[in-house]
């Protein structure tokens, strides 16, 4: 069981109120005593309403229960973008509060139909920045498997027009970063979305062919 997952089991079992020694949750979850009490810690410095020490047994002294909500699918897509980018943020607590939110999100929202491995989260990064311009409408695209047309400054200094199928937005510090399959050069390239001087959409509408998707270009950069 991946740790994420066992202190997800441990909130579920600490969400009755009453008092649970580590050895019951130990057995419970099939792990040792030790592992228990490191848990437990790490879920009392995330910020959790949880009392308790060695020996005497563990307990949640507030609900941590939201009442039902109904979200869009806009507000849906900002939830995980936030929790993502708080997940791989410098404060350890949070980062570890946000990836256990992560997993009940997930456990309770439909992913995307046509996901990937990582597409709960669409942006990666230590660090937020305001979103470029383009961001919005590179969202758009990429949402509707939309081909564009960019003018783009290379690292050279040199302006270059690309024919574009976009398939994923990444963020690395404060880069925006955009994975695309460019016809022109017919491969995979990664353009930073700051370099790109003009975007416009064709109302041309892709289909994944063999080679050329978002799960082939991954291949491609773990390959190396």
């Amino acid at each position: 069981m991946r740790r994420t997952d066992r202190l997800f089991d441990l909130i579920q079992i600490l969400r009755d109120g009453r008092l649970h020694r580590a050895g019951e949750m130990a057995e419970s979850l099939g792990v040792s005593v030790r592992t228990i009490w490191r848990d437990m810690a790490t879920l009392m410095a995330s910020g959790l309403p949880v009392e308790g020490e060695r020996g005497v047994g563990y307990i949640l002294r507030a609900p941590i229960t939201l009442p039902p909500m109904i979200l869009t699918g806009a507000e849906l897509d900002a939830l995980r973008a936030g929790v993502r980018m708080v997940a791989d943020g410098a404060d350890p607590a949070l980062a570890r509060a946000a990836r256990m939110l992560a997993t009940k999100i997930a456990s309770v929202t439909p992913a995307p139909p046509e996901a990937e491995d990582d597409d709960l989260f669409m942006f990666t990064g230590k660090e937020a920045n305001r979103a470029p311009a383009h961001v919005p409408l590179l969202r758009r695209a990429i949402k509707a498997r939309q081909r564009l047309t960019l003018t783009y400054i290379d690292p050279q200094g040199r302006e270059t027009h690309r024919d574009i199928r976009p398939l994923a937005l990444d963020l690395t510090g404060r880069v925006w970063s955009l994975a695309a399959w460019c016809d022109q050069r017919n491969g995979f390239r990664s353009f930073r979305v700051d370099r790109i001087m003009a975007l416009a959409e064709t109302g041309e509408i892709f289909a994944d062919a063999p080679g050329r998707s978002l799960a082939d270009y991954r291949r491609l950069m773990a390959d190396g």
